[in-house]
């Protein structure tokens, strides 16, 4: 089993040359540093930090596989944007709930870049459907929400951030204790951290116990949605 030891100075080094050289011709002649030093520790990363994912719950997947798995596609969709250059010039890596492919659930995510590292738990513009069951559930159980959200550890790891209404959502009023998340579109806690924090051979232990502090608020989302954590 691979043992990821941090990702490389080569990583960075390609990601940040890739954002110089978006082209096509640029990356079929370097695709072999792509391999090596971008996809091959990604892939180890996965791998290594699956038990910990599989520890947090049984419902969402770490799958180390070039494609199909937790590994985020290098190419980008250009079929509805303007911008087309034809690569992505960060790794994502997104650990799915199972329940994901029939129904908007939460997730765990890693975003390696030049210059913007940073991991994320939570729902980004869930459904209409999954908001209003998150909503409805910060109503009925304020308690939970707020130990969730307001312990020291979170508050002190993670950021919510993302969009939200300029007015309370219908069917709440402003007296409301959490107004604020209430009004909420998106659910992403994030955490920044620097590119030598991803080089340390600790990293593993550092993105876990990030994720293990996000737990109850992952365990919040997921029932607010209605799928089991």
């Amino acid at each position: 089993m691979p043992q990821f030891k941090g990702f490389g100075k080569k990583t960075f080094t390609f990601l940040g040359q890739l954002e110089k050289n978006n082209n096509r011709e640029w990356f079929e002649e370097n695709k072999h540093r792509y391999l090596n030093d971008v996809l091959d520790p990604a892939l180890d990363f996965i791998a290594t930090v699956a038990p910990a994912i599989h520890g947090f719950s049984d419902y969402f997947d770490a799958i180390p596989k070039r494609t199909g798995g937790s590994l985020m596609r290098v190419y980008r969709d250009m079929r509805f944007v303007k911008d087309k250059r034809p690569y992505k010039t960060n790794i994502g890596i997104q650990f799915r709930h199972q329940f994901g492919k029939d129904i908007h659930a939460p997730g765990y995510y890693l975003h390696i870049q030049k210059g913007n590292c940073f991991l994320a738990a939570g729902l980004w513009r869930p459904e209409p459907k999954a908001l209003a069951g998150i909503r409805s559930l910060i109503k009925e159980k304020p308690g939970v929400w707020g130990k969730a959200v307001q312990s020291s550890g979170f508050k002190k790891t993670f950021t919510i951030g993302g969009r939200s209404l300029t007015r309370p959502p219908k069917g709440y009023s402003k007296e409301d204790p959490f107004l604020e998340d209430l009004k909420r579109k998106d659910f992403m806690a994030v955490h920044n951290f620097s590119g030598n924090e991803a080089m340390s051979s600790d990293f593993v232990k550092v993105v876990k116990k990030k994720y293990n502090v996000a737990t109850p608020y992952m365990r919040f989302l997921c029932e607010g949605v209605g799928v089991p954590f």
